[in-house]
């Protein structure tokens, strides 16, 4: 048979190969550029007009990121409209929970929203749900970063529409965490680009509609279904603060610089490194101590990962780290950096932290220095609930990178607002012991039995080292041994791995 331009073609061969006999092209578009943007289907008029479009209907999972942290709006205004519109039996899967969420509390009381998926949860809403003021149909799914991540990509989280926040934005969808005029900018959009490729549809919510094309962007337009205008999408300048803060305390500053005196005496310490702070001040100050080291030394690290403060940041302008992985920004140097300077580089949440790839950068990671809400004789780590047992923080990174790293430093003070932070068993198991190589408190160290060649470099160092046991003592001997928790029979949450396999059970509160 012939085509519609006249060419033979065998339909046996063409149906043998799995393919259809080409039709005539329809006429094409001879528009301009600016007339085609103009009039293109991704560009809506409203939120509302959005989340029609993108087929929203009552069940479904909807996602959001959380890169601008305790300065999120897009979350709670879409939720909102959500509500008005009258959809009920939405989950929300956003990449972590923050205290700006607290809305949230009311749209689970009122049907529109019935379960949650997360990294973590804090503030009024975290409250809620420890104390069983709020009912959901199914427990709270924690997961890490990097196992969110891959359970997006494996299918196991399904997303139908992700809403997310962008600093600038075409009119087909080029998206970045940065813009031209430095308002507000989260820098990395490295959790939502996970979302942005697999999630059935993307509505992008942006205040700044940049000319065509907007690159380098971070999320491509080929990922994005819909692009909405609004007034805005966050505040930049709550990024910073909480658990990403740049301490002044001087008890963390003392642990910062211990661990950085560890760190240095640990062998790990070597031209070519790469190295990783978490969250939390005192983790996130030790670099502030290796850097005169760097340079005397002459050492330089190959690369910095995660989320990424000024101080990585200077450490990569004066020439000390090579090159920059950032996940997530956590200030406004990091996000300026990630604009301006080419060897800071974006990555998103499966190759930063996916446990099933061994491209992913954790996999590369010597040392990562991580906090600690709680760490028992075991050296198993709690992040996530605090000594009431209420939920108020995230798995976040935390036991991607301490699996993964050859060194894993946990900073913790001894004794925190007169609670041991070492005790016999942690209240929520967030990170297994057996991937935890030493503890770094204000009164001294303690290295993981597994480790015998850590402790004698330690002690070759002058550093002080002490059992793990020991520092619970110690606490115990202040501030005495804290009475057992007393929970309830609901289960609020369930903590996976980062594997997405169940690792621990959070209880309701019993007041």
């Amino acid at each position: 048979m012939k085509n519609d331009i006249g060419h033979e073609i065998s339909p046996a061969l063409a149906k043998k190969l799995g393919l259809q006999v080409h039709k005539k092209a329809t006429v094409k578009d001879t528009a301009t550029l600016a007339e085609r943007l103009q009039k293109n289907g991704k560009l809506m008029d409203s939120l509302e007009d959005a989340i029609r479009a993108a087929g929203l209907k009552d069940g479904m999972t909807i996602s959001f990121h959380h890169h601008f942290r305790d300065g999120d709006y897009v979350l709670n205004d879409v939720v909102k409209k959500i509500s008005e519109m009258g959809y009920k039996d939405i989950t929300v899967a956003s990449s972590s929970l923050s205290n700006a969420h607290a809305p949230l509390v009311e749209y689970i009381k009122n049907g529109t929203v019935t379960a949650l998926q997360s990294s973590g949860c804090r503030g009024k809403l975290a409250d809620a749900i420890s104390k069983c003021e709020v009912t959901l149909k199914q427990p709270v799914i924690f997961r890490s970063h990097g196992g969110r991540a891959s359970a997006i990509a494996n299918g196991s989280l399904h997303i139908d529409i992700a809403f997310l926040g962008v600093a600038s934005c075409d009119a087909l969808g080029n998206a970045s965490g940065t813009n031209e005029s430095g308002e507000s900018m989260c820098g990395s959009l490295g959790y939502a680009r996970v979302d942005a490729r697999y999630a059935d549809k993307v509505v992008l919510l942006t205040e700044k509609l940049a000319p065509y094309p907007n690159l380098p962007a971070s999320i491509p337009a080929t990922d994005v279904d819909y692009v909405v205008k609004v007034d805005a999408i966050g505040d930049s300048s709550k990024i910073s603060s909480g658990a990403t803060r740049y301490t002044k305390n001087p008890r963390d500053l003392m642990i910062a610089e211990s661990a950085a005196k560890a760190i240095i005496a640990s062998g790990y310490f070597k031209d070519g490194f790469s190295i990783q702070t978490g969250s939390g001040g005192a983790a996130l100050a030790v670099t502030r101590f290796i850097e005169g080291e760097m340079s005397e030394k002459g050492i330089t690290a190959d690369f910095a990962l995660g989320g990424i403060t000024s101080q990585i940041v200077k450490l990569h302008e004066q020439g000390l780290v090579k090159k920059v992985l950032d996940v997530q920004g956590f200030d406004g140097e990091a996000a300026r950096s990630i604009r301006d300077n080419p060897g800071h580089i974006e990555i998103d949440g499966n190759q930063y932290a996916s446990p099933f790839n061994e491209g992913s950068a954790i996999h590369q990671l010597d040392v990562v220095i991580l906090s600690a809400l709680e760490i028992d004789t075991h050296f198993n780590v709690n992040v996530l609930t605090g000594s009431d047992g209420i939920i108020r923080g995230a798995i976040g990174g935390h036991p991607d990178t301490a699996e993964c790293a050859a060194l894993t430093v946990i900073v913790s003070p001894l004794i925190r607002g007169r609670i041991p932070c070492v005790v016999d068993k942690v209240g929520c198991l967030i990170t297994e012991g057996s991937v935890c190589d030493m503890l770094v408190t204000d009164v001294g160290i303690a290295v993981n039995p597994r480790r015998p060649e850590l402790a004698d470099r330690l002690k070759a160092a002058g550093l002080t080292v002490k059992t793990i046991e020991q520092l619970r003592d110690e606490a115990y001997a202040v501030v005495g041994k804290p009475d057992d928790l007393k929970f309830g029979d609901k289960p609020v949450a369930v903590v996976t791995d980062p594997q997405g396999r169940a690792l621990d059970v959070i209880y309701n509160v019993v007041q």
